[in-house]
């Protein structure tokens, strides 16, 4: 132990410099150097890798520091100290090498690094020197003189440089003595010298001890035996012709390829010249690779040399005449390195999950290569045969760090099967490639996107609540929740407090619902803005408007404007000049639709005419005009009912009455007025002429079918009259006119008259023809009807086919005093 700190302190002091050194240049080599002595006992601390690193002790545990020389060395996780892990015997890891040192690499995480930690192993003197064989036998011609030398087996020692093995002794005696010899290769092997003659008869053996001594402190010895045979003369000893022969050889030879020949010679005759060669102490692993002739001196190969297990071989070959007389010679074979082993590239560490947004130049992956050839055949170049978005970055000494070089999107490209391929310079260069799979993870940095960059639907009005109309959808190509799409409405163009009222949205689907029925007449097109967002954090969304036209259905029929009914609900009247030529513009039928498009393209109708061809009707315009002058059969006063019918798909319809006086002045009109009969209760009368139109239809069918052979069908006629007007339609103030209706689309002005405190007021219509009598009453109480609409515009007259559809309430109305 004393000896053991006696080499402490200047290794201490290596240490130190070492340490010193790093500081200096750790930027660059990133290296790591402690000097031990060998066989130290498990635990004993090394250095302070963390302090040497410049770490603190709190980092020690999160950068989870390791050394890939395991079996050596540990570090500890509390205080980042380097620590003996095993036995550490520089004689089995250098073998002879005077400098021995361990590299191996200490890998940090969280940033991911690499160093290179070199470990010096000093030598301590813990191997004796040792002789192969137990004893050593020489036999020695009494004749051979003074100063002969006999070389011995040498004895092997372990350990090197000072504790190597240095010198030989033997015990005292007179004949003999031994001096200390070096080989070529820095050996020593111990020379046995002549003294004094020998005298086979006064002692014909010796006995001798031969010691080896190292050059420790204190010095380790071992000792052989060596046993002299004194024979009979044979005075000449072979002679090589060169003391060390040198070869080179290259490694992966066929075996029994020829090395060289030895060659020795000897001057003696007949048996004591014939010359025997054999290896001479050769390890027992060297004897196995090369075989000697014994007696041509040949050396051929008898395996496989690697260069990589030993570049150099060191043989002692003895020649031996047929006497007792050797001589001996090193023979020195260097093996020349071929490129026979391709190099190889391991993973050191490597990034299971690597973020999308990852910066350029992350580590992601750490290799090291290594290639077991020297020189150029052993230098090697790595490189990545895919075009990835990575690349590889040599650190230091046989390792390389793969980076990220180019911007990764995994919605592009989710993984990458990188090939990293080392090659090294011999020729023929020989290569290697390992491969490793990289996952790169999602990040939410895709914001959704629509299928459409706004969208467009008509709706029907309406419509059910809770339908369906329409379906928006958007597009995240990032991964779980970063993909996952929720939809909202966010603006509108409708109230806000109503919105909810109308549509909404199903945030899974994007199915938009109305949740109301929509009604043209008022709400015709609204717009919403719809957002799709992400679940991702943060969240991205994007916006996209979403147009509603409500489009129309024919659900309102026409409202006629003019004519007007009273205030008290009964009908008014136009004049027409008695001398109205054919084409004067009587009045205008004035309508309009809350719909629109078609469903609001009106057409004007006669359903119902006093005097069929008396006047005409715009289909339209709705303008009544005169269509012939007035006759003097025609009654003078005149009734048309007339339909307004849309455009729709049904159509749908309202009547107005027109109540028409033939006149040229109002006192005419209201003179005539006057000298009628007030109008009795027009219901008590409706209900009478029902009853009797009901008998008169049963009797015409009971004589037509009677008389159809024989008789024709005469005409009937009755004389009819308005049975439609309504007592409210006379004044309490008397008479007075109307106001001038000049609004709507109307271009001319109509006077309106009307009696009160008249006795008798008679309107007679002319007899209608019995194939037009209407069969029933469809407007005597109600003013509307829905009639199917026609398309041509001319100028119509009263159509017979529709006066099934009407009838006349009675044949004539009379207007009393109220």
């Amino acid at each position: 132990m004393q000896r053991r700190a006696r080499k402490a302190e200047p290794m201490k002091i290596q240490v130190l410099f070492l340490f010193l050194l790093s500081l200096l240049w750790g930027a660059i080599s990133q290296q790591i150097q402690y000097t031990i002595p060998e066989e130290l006992a498990k635990g004993v601390r090394v250095g302070n890798l963390a302090k040497d690193l410049k770490l603190s002790v709190q980092e020690v545990p999160a950068r989870k520091l390791r050394v890939s020389a395991e079996n050596f060395f540990s570090v500890s996780a509390e205080s980042g100290d380097l620590l003996v892990n095993g036995r550490i015997d520089r004689e089995e890891i250098c073998g002879r090498k005077s400098e021995c040192a361990l590299e191996f690499e200490m890998v940090a995480e969280n940033p991911m690094n690499v160093f290179h930690v070199i470990v010096a192993i000093q030598d301590i003197n813990d191997n004796a020197p040792r002789f192969t064989a137990k004893g050593i036998d020489l036999e020695i011609c009494e004749s051979a003189l003074p100063g002969v030398k006999f070389p011995l087996d040498s004895a092997q020692d372990a350990d090197v440089e000072s504790n190597s093995l240095k010198i030989y002794t033997i015990n005292s005696n007179e004949h003999f003595s031994v001096t200390t010899k070096e080989s070529p290769d820095g050996s020593k092997y111990p020379e046995l010298l002549l003294e004094k003659p020998l005298d086979r008869e006064r002692q014909s053996s010796h006995q001798l001890i031969l010691t080896a001594m190292d050059g420790g402190d204190p010095p380790l010895s071992g000792t052989t035996q060596i046993r002299i045979q004194v024979t009979d003369a044979n005075d000449n000893a072979p002679v090589f012709r060169q003391d060390t022969y040198k070869v080179s050889l290259q490694e992966n030879v066929p075996s029994g390829t020829s090395v060289l020949q030895v060659m020795a010679t000897d001057q003696d005759e007949g048996v004591n010249a014939e010359i025997t060669y054999a290896f001479l102490s050769a390890p027992t692993s060297t004897s196995l690779l090369f075989n000697l002739n014994p007696n041509t001196g040949d050396i051929t190969t008898n395996g496989t040399l690697d260069f990589e297990k030993t570049s150099r071989y060191m043989l002692v070959v003895e020649a031996r005449d047929g006497g007792v007389h050797t001589a001996h010679c090193n023979v020195q074979i260097e093996i020349v390195d071929e490129n026979d082993n391709a190099p190889e590239v391991t993973l050191m560490s490597s990034s299971n999950q690597i973020p999308e947004d990852s910066n350029l130049g992350t580590v992601v992956a750490l290799f090291k290569v290594r290639d077991r050839d020297s020189g150029q055949n052993g230098l090697v170049t790595c490189y990545i045969q895919e075009d990835v978005p990575f690349k590889l970055e040599s650190t230091s000494k046989n390792y390389y760090k793969l980076v990220i070089d180019n911007a990764l999107d995994r919605e592009q490209m989710a993984e990458y099967n990188v090939t990293i391929t080392a090659t090294d310079k011999g020729k023929p260069s020989l290569f290697s490639s390992t491969s490793i799979t990289l996952h790169i993870s999602d990040i939410n940095d895709n914001v959704p996107v629509f299928h459409q960059a706004s969208y467009v639907v008509h709706v029907a009005e309406n419509n059910p609540p809770g339908a369906s109309i329409a379906r928006v959808s958007a597009f995240d190509p990032d991964l779980g929740h970063n993909g996952r799409v929720s939809y909202s409405i966010v603006a509108s163009d409708l109230e806000p407090r109503a919105l909810a009222s109308y549509v909404s949205v199903s945030a899974q689907s994007g199915v938009v619902f109305a949740q109301r029925a929509f009604d043209h007449e008022q709400l015709r097109t609204f717009e919403l803005t719809l957002q799709a967002r992400d679940q991702g954090s943060p969240a991205l969304s994007a916006n996209v408007s979403l147009r509603v036209l409500v489009d129309d259905r024919n659900d309102n029929a026409p409202r006629v404007l003019y004519p007007a009914l009273g205030p008290d609900g009964s009908a008014l009247f136009d004049t027409v000049p008695r001398a109205a030529q054919p084409g004067y513009l009587v009045t205008k039928v004035v309508a309009v639709d809350a719909d629109s498009g078609h469903n609001a393209w009106l057409s004007y109708h006669v359903l119902q005419a006093s005097e069929p061809g008396l006047f005409s009707l715009g289909l339209r315009t709705g303008e009544v005009r005169t269509a012939r002058a007035l006759g003097d059969r025609d009654a003078a006063r005149q009734r048309l009912l007339v339909a307004v019918r849309d455009g729709g798909q049904p159509p749908l319809s309202a009547t107005a009455t027109l109540l028409l006086v033939f006149a040229d002045s109002l006192q005419e009109v209201l003179g005539d007025v006057s000298d009628r009969p007030a109008p009795s209760d027009p219901q008590a009368e409706l209900q009478f002429y029902l009853v009797v139109a009901l008998a008169l239809i049963s009797v015409l069918f009971l004589l037509a079918v009677i008389l159809a052979v024989a008789l024709r069908l005469g005409r009937s006629s009755s004389p009819a009259a308005w049975g439609c007007f309504r007592r409210d339609l006379s004044s309490k103030s008397g008479p007075r006119v109307l106001p001038t209706y000049s609004e709507g689309t109307l271009p001319y002005s109509y006077n309106l008259c009307v009696a009160s405190r008249l006795a008798n007021t008679e309107f007679t219509f002319p007899n209608l023809k019995a194939e037009i009598v209407p069969p029933r009453d469809l407007l005597c109480e109600d003013p509307s009807t829905d009639v199917r609409i026609s398309n041509e515009d001319p100028q119509i007259v009263y159509d017979s086919s529709l006066a099934s559809h009407v009838s006349f309430c009675k044949p004539t109305f009379v207007l009393g005093r109220a």
